[in-house]
């Protein structure tokens, strides 16, 4: 049987360009890109992530139970109280991604990318056994982005209180958690407000007070940043986009898919690793998801494919991308992008990339940089 399809109304629809792909619901900017990114990284804009689904977890076993059968630790942690967590498979893949936020005494909130819970609430259905809790899909609640609480953003909005808030401090390193490479450079960061969706739609909203998902993308690749629905696919091990570093408290004990994690940390090396990518935007084409990365030009051995890419205000194009474990640090890649597709052509530029590392191969001599218990 289908899922049932949700119903995303963005906020101020009036001039507002949809995005693509994960983030067709929404917004990608309501037609001033930079200035309202620019607005973003000032504290005075927030972002309708409206398409971001909501689960709760309730009951006395909630951050237990979770705590078994996610690579996190939430028992015992205090009312909100901010983490990120992932379902691997026995093989160490990554299945799920969430962020989490526990909301009471007996109660945990996931925010999910789009189209990612019914996959979750279905593995979790599947290991409720005794467990004393319940899966509730939230579709009453809605997720604004921002750099601050959307309360201390837009002051004067009215906006209703939250129902919860999730902010972690990235890019420390969580407790239990390994970085696999170095700190990005001048990071954002990220905070979610979760508010009711209905409360929002009838407030006095100006074009000011939002940027699109364009401007959030662009960040969240300058903050080196994985995501669900653009980094992971089905090859996917957390040391390879650094989910080491917030989602995967790696000593907490037993969980599915450690076995593999605990290998490649202690004695081995991810086959390939993420990398953020400047690109040369002299030749004035978008990038997209999915163009191949070639070394040494467009005649070059393909090394890996774009994930997600954006236009930083102040860094200018960027990417996130997959790439071979043994391409070399320092290398100079290629980029490929598709022309011609709203004609029925075929044709590609290929343009320059410089990477800035993300995951870094590690010497498994030294000790790896972890939080402090």
């Amino acid at each position: 049987m289908s899922e049932p399809v949700r119903e995303i109304r963005p906020l101020l629809r009036t001039g507002a360009v949809l995005g693509d792909g994960p983030d067709a619901a929404v917004p990608a900017h309501y037609g001033a890109p930079l200035r309202e990114q620019r607005h973003l990284l000032d504290g005075a804009a927030v972002v309708d992530l409206g398409h971001l689904e909501l689960l709760e977890v309730r009951g006395a076993d909630a951050r237990s139970w979770l705590t078994t059968v996610t690579t996190q630790v939430l028992a015992g942690t205090p009312v909100g109280t901010s983490s990120s967590l992932a379902v691997l498979s026995p093989q160490g893949r990554v299945e799920h991604l969430a962020s989490a936020v526990v909301t009471d005494q007996d109660a945990v909130l996931l925010v999910l990318d789009a189209g990612a819970r019914a996959g979750l609430r279905r593995y979790l259905e599947m290991m409720r056994f005794a467990a004393r809790v319940e899966l509730t899909d939230r579709d009453d609640l809605r997720v604004l982005g921002a750099l601050s609480p959307a309360a201390e953003v837009l002051p004067d909005l009215g906006l209703p209180a939250p129902v919860a808030v999730w902010s972690e401090p990235w890019p420390q390193v969580a407790p239990g958690g390994v970085a696999y490479g170095p700190d990005p450079e001048d990071p954002v960061g990220a905070v979610l407000t979760i508010l009711e969706a209905a409360a929002l739609e009838s407030l006095p909203w100006r074009p000011e007070h939002l940027a699109g998902m364009s401007s959030w993308e662009a960040l969240r690749i300058a903050d080196h940043r994985a995501r669900a629905a653009r980094e992971v696919d089905e090859r996917s091990i957390p040391h390879e986009l650094d989910l080491l570093r917030t989602t995967v408290h790696t000593t907490k004990g037993c969980y599915r898919g450690q076995e593999t994690v605990a290998k490649v940390l202690n004695l081995g090396q991810p086959p390939r690793r993420l990398v953020m990518l400047h690109l040369d935007g002299s030749q004035d084409v978008p990038v997209i998801p999915g163009g191949e990365i070639r070394l040494g030009g467009a005649e070059g051995k393909v090394v890996g494919a774009i994930t997600s890419a954006a236009l930083h205000a102040d860094l200018g194009p960027i990417a996130l991308a997959v790439v071979r474990r043994a391409v070399p640090l320092d290398a100079a890649l290629s980029v490929q992008v598709p022309i011609g597709a709203a004609d029925g052509g075929s044709g590609a530029v290929w343009i320059d990339a410089s990477q800035e590392p993300i995951v870094v191969p590690r010497d498994h001599g030294e000790r790896p940089v972890t939080a402090k218990l």
